[in-house]
């Protein structure tokens, strides 16, 4: 398939600009570009048949069944789409004026409203672009409230070796030393280790449950206290709150402030570059460090992004909010809970659970023993899986489980779609005893073949350069 610029022909347009009905103002020289954009020029049709032919090479939840583990890659209503199209949110300008968009101020209010009951926080902002945003932006607090106290001695933050690699990241950047700690047998905190590494330079611990194994972990509260016994504060990772929505609180748990992943858990599709939106919660005595946009109250405050954040994430939702409702948000998670588990005993039997027991949203396989039987890996199981249409599960993560695949099939999901997935997996699973060679070549019938993924992380192509 060629790029845009393969494509370009010179002079070569596909927009008639009405006559402007102002006064045009020439711009000074010095603001000017010295040379024109290299950007390509093509037709409308050009244009359509290209953006067509990219839609036919990729696999989204549209497209099929879309397992990436810790993602939630669940299907977005049509209704959230429609809302957000409309023209008084979409044709909103940033910099008009307050009184000019209550509309859209009461979106913000009401999504407020609406997550901080289902979180159990105080206040909340919108401004974080994405989860690892929103991440930086919660630690951030914790880091502002010790120093506000003149408690810097507070110089580590706690993570649990199975956490999301964003959280050892944002730690990181704030200025933290990241302290690891492992994981018990069960997949859970290891409590002895965690009280071990506890201290008055403790600022804080950052921790997501369910976890990424997908297990609740029963001493939340005793971990949450201990942390706040050391003078500590708990940051609560929102990837996995679609389990757990509307049925357990956050900050009941003992959390005092949080990301979620809009994006993700409250339906507009994730994945591509974007959009995002990493809305930040925080119990009381915390507020007073949330960012703040000019345009609400408290706008003297640092913000951590341009104007309000991704407002257009934040209508979608809000509608979802509103078309699920009180009754319709716990469903979502039971469901979700409920597809996780029926998919795991379906496969049970020939890829095994690395933690055999109930889980929540996502469960994890684990083909170490799969791969000393026959040699083929975690990654020969995930490129065979495209050839069915499938899109291949999280690979080789969380670390703590070799040959790891990890499995999130949402409430979205019908029973007739997971007992074909089941199936799917029990095919390749007797296709790898008999004839290894073939899960290597995978896929098969794919758009490409299976990629040199050293040679593409080593000397990536990352801009297109004209012959």
């Amino acid at each position: 398939m060629k790029l845009l610029f393969e494509k370009s022909v010179a002079g070569r347009r596909c927009a008639l600009l009405p006559k402007c009905d102002v006064e045009a103002v020439d711009l000074p020289k010095a603001l000017l570009r010295e040379n024109p954009p290299a950007l390509p020029e093509l037709s409308e049709v050009d244009l359509a048949r290209h953006y067509t032919e990219l839609n036919h090479r990729v696999h989204g939840v549209n497209c099929g069944f879309y397992p990436l583990g810790s993602c939630t890659m669940k299907y977005n209503p049509r209704i959230d789409e429609d809302m957000a199209a409309l023209p008084g949110f979409a044709g909103i300008h940033p910099l008009a004026p307050k009184e000019t968009v209550r509309g859209c101020m009461e979106v913000f209010d009401t999504a407020r409203k609406y997550l901080c009951e289902i979180t159990g926080m105080d206040d909340m902002t919108f401004q974080p672009a994405a989860g690892a945003h929103g991440e930086f932006t919660g630690v951030l607090l914790i880091k502002q409230y010790h120093k506000t106290r003149g408690d810097e001695k507070r110089t580590k933050i706690i993570v649990p070796d199975s956490a999301h690699g964003t959280n050892p990241a944002t730690a990181a950047m704030c200025g933290y030393e990241v302290v690891n700690i492992p994981s018990a047998p069960d997949g859970c905190v290891d409590l002895e280790a965690l009280k071990g590494v506890l201290g008055d330079d403790t600022a804080g611990l950052m921790l997501t449950n369910p976890n990424t194994v997908g297990i609740f972990d029963e001493n939340i509260l005793e971990i949450t206290r201990l942390v706040h016994e050391a003078g500590g504060l708990c940051y609560y990772d929102g990837a996995n709150l679609n389990a757990v929505m509307g049925i357990v609180r956050p900050g009941d748990m003992g959390f005092d402030c949080i990301h979620m992943n809009l994006h993700k858990t409250f339906a507009t599709p994730h994945g591509g570059g974007g959009p995002g939106a990493g809305a930040v919660g925080c119990k009381a005595f915390l507020k007073q460090f949330l960012p703040a946009s000019k345009l609400m109250q408290g706008g003297d405050r640092i913000q951590v992004r341009s104007f309000m954040g991704n407002f257009l994430v934040v209508v979608r939702a809000l509608t979802y909010l509103l078309t699920l409702g009180r009754e319709g948000i716990p469903e979502a998670a039971e469901n979700a809970v409920l597809n996780a588990n029926y998919l795991m005993q379906k496969i049970k039997g020939t890829f095994e659970p690395a933690f055999d027991r109930i889980c929540m949203h996502e469960f994890v396989l684990d083909l170490s023993e799969y791969k000393k039987e026959t040699g083929v890996s975690a990654l020969d199981v995930a490129k065979a899986l495209i050839d069915y249409g499938m899109h291949p599960p999280t690979m080789y993560f969380p670390m703590i489980v070799h040959e790891a695949l990890m499995l999130e099939p949402t409430e979205t999901e019908s029973k007739e779609t997971l007992d074909w997935a089941a199936e799917v997996f029990r095919e390749v699973y007797a296709r790898g005893k008999t004839d290894p060679a073939y899960l290597h070549d995978a896929p098969h019938h794919a758009q490409i073949g299976r990629p040199d993924e050293v040679r593409a992380s080593r000397n990536p192509v990352l801009r297109y350069t004209k012959p």
